[in-house]
């Protein structure tokens, strides 16, 4: 597995849908901040609508754009046609996946919407290296072949809704996740992150040698020696490309493994934390407790606790 597909899998990063809106005429639907650990995302099918930022900024949203909140922002979804006075919007829950509709003729926009469940962390990561709306015009750039067709599957199984529709839809949403975040990556000049880290091919090696032995005593040192650097240099070069010194960012990779070895409930805490690189449990567990704002102990009670209720 490489640097990119361990961190999002660390992220614990999963697709939600929620529903498909099938809209005609001037509506306008609020749609609330979304909760921690949430990222909205409205993939437009067919059609067109606006969208109204809480700063003021409206994209416009056309067939096959993707529009990703990182940050869970608070927006307006608005039909494009004001002179037409919109239907009275119903929730249809009769199928796999809930249906608001305004009419029942050929919608003006067709928009799947959902959202991308992560954990603290390595989520946290992910997001804040992105703009607070990241929104991709698929229509546009020979590059997006892969999203292309992503989408076109998207469409056809949502259209068709057969038997495991929702799971193949679900799965793809993830695929479409980590796609845009790589063509977003590609097409634009990332601000300091871990995206920005992984995206260098020496750095991106010190960040992969933390995931795969979390354990080691790593210094910058030794992480500079993975990157082939010296010290300096790599400390320089780290500097610009990341908002977080590398034994920082081996603090936060550590606990996102820990927590993921304390809710499979395998390993004793000492065990755990030996196994993300502290050799005496009450040293892993103070700085467990500083990142995670509970005890280990604390935290596989919860955390186990909600996955028998659910």
């Amino acid at each position: 597995m490489d640097a990119f597909s361990k961190v999002i899998d660390l992220a614990g990063v999963r697709g939600s849908l929620d529903l498909r809106c099938l809209l005609s005429g001037s509506f306008a639907l609020d749609h609330e901040p979304a909760l921690a650990g949430e990222a909205p995302f409205h993939l437009v099918l067919a059609g067109r609508a606006r969208m109204q930022l809480p700063d003021g900024e409206v994209l416009l949203l056309e067939a096959g754009d993707f529009v990703l909140l990182p940050r869970g922002s608070a927006h307006l979804m608005q039909g494009v046609t004001d002179a037409t006075p919109a239907g009275p919007i119903r929730v249809d829950l009769d199928g796999p996946l809930p249906i608001r509709r305004n009419t029942d003729a050929a919608p003006e926009l067709d928009l799947l919407c959902g959202r991308f469940l992560y954990t603290a962390g390595a989520g946290d990561l992910i997001m804040r290296a992105l703009p607070d709306a990241l929104h991709l015009r698929l229509a546009q750039g020979d590059d997006m072949t892969g999203l292309h067709g992503v989408v076109d599957l998207l469409r056809d199984e949502v259209a068709r809704l057969q038997h495991g529709a929702l799971a193949i839809v679900t799965a793809l949403s993830q695929a479409l996740f980590v796609m845009a975040l790589r063509a977003h990556a590609q097409r634009n000049e990332l601000p300091p992150s871990l995206l920005l880290l992984l995206g260098d091919a020496r750095l991106g090696r010190s960040v992969f040698a933390m995931l795969q032995h979390p354990e080691k005593a790593w210094t910058v040192a030794l992480l500079a020696e993975q990157a082939t650097m010296s010290r300096a240099s790599f400390a320089r070069h780290f500097a610009v490309s990341s908002d977080l010194s590398p034994l920082e960012l081996l603090t936060i990779l550590r606990m996102q493994m820990a927590r993921k070895l304390l809710v499979q409930g395998q390993l004793a805490t000492a065990e755990v934390g030996e196994r993300v690189g502290y050799q005496s449990e009450a040293a892993f567990s103070k700085v467990f407790a500083h990142c995670a704002g509970m005890t280990p102990a604390v935290f596989r009670r919860e955390h186990r606790a909600v996955e028998v209720d659910g």
